[in-house]
This record gives C-alpha cells, structure tokens and sequence, in this order.
C-alpha cells in the first residue's frame, strides 16, 4: 500500500478538469490509464525522469475505481485531497448547496480521534 501514490493521483486528476470528467465518466480505465502512465513520472521535473515500482495495490484500486472516498480515508488518502477533488466530480449531482459536504461528513462520522494516519 501507498499512501504517497494514492494521493499523487487525487492531487493529479484533481488539478485537471479534462481529467476530472474523465474520471467521473470512465473511473476503471482512467485509474488504469494513470496507472501505466503517470504513477511513475516524478512531478515537476524534466522530462525522462521515472521511478518504475510504482502501483496501485488492488484494494487501492478498487477504492478509487468505485469512488470509495470512506475507502480511501481508511486506507491513508489526505482528506482534503479526497474532498476537494470528489467536491468537483459530485457536487453538481446535488440540489442545495454543501449536500455533497454535508454527505462527504456523514459518511466519514463514524471515525473518530485518532484518525487514520495520512502520513506518508
């Protein structure tokens, strides 16, 4: 599992609105599209620069392939990352204002102090 690749790609696709559609509409082939090209690309340098150990494990996988934020958290996402980029991709489907923010809240209650360690 990793802490650091699941929150490169929630700060990622967060930070593109094509890919935000993208993986709103086609979440399975855009986490596997990620996957084989950007999990490895060390950000914000030239070039030809990779690691290549990088990837998801599939319980990673599937959190993010269903959406899973409750998942996600669990497992170490950043929940500003999470909350941010699923504000983005489900907030529309809501008729008031925050209903997404105010679900996003309930559906995580059931945590409590210590949260999951998003330390990576």
């Amino acid at each position: 599992m990793s802490k650091y690749l699941l929150n490169k790609f929630l700060f990622t696709v967060d930070r593109d609105p094509d890919l935000v559609e993208r993986y709103r509409a086609a979440p399975h082939e855009t986490v596997a599209w990620w996957e084989s090209t950007i999990a490895n690309e060390i950000l914000n340098c030239h070039g030809g620069e990779a690691s290549t150990w990088l990837s998801f494990d599939p319980v990673e996988r599937e959190a993010l392939t269903s959406h899973d934020y409750v998942k996600l958290f669990e497992l170490g996402a950043h929940p500003f990352l999470t909350l941010t980029l699923f504000i983005a991709m489900f907030e529309r489907d809501y008729e008031e204002p925050l209903a997404f923010q105010k679900e996003y809240a309930a559906r995580l209650s059931h945590f409590s102090l210590p949260y999951p360690d998003i330390a990576t």
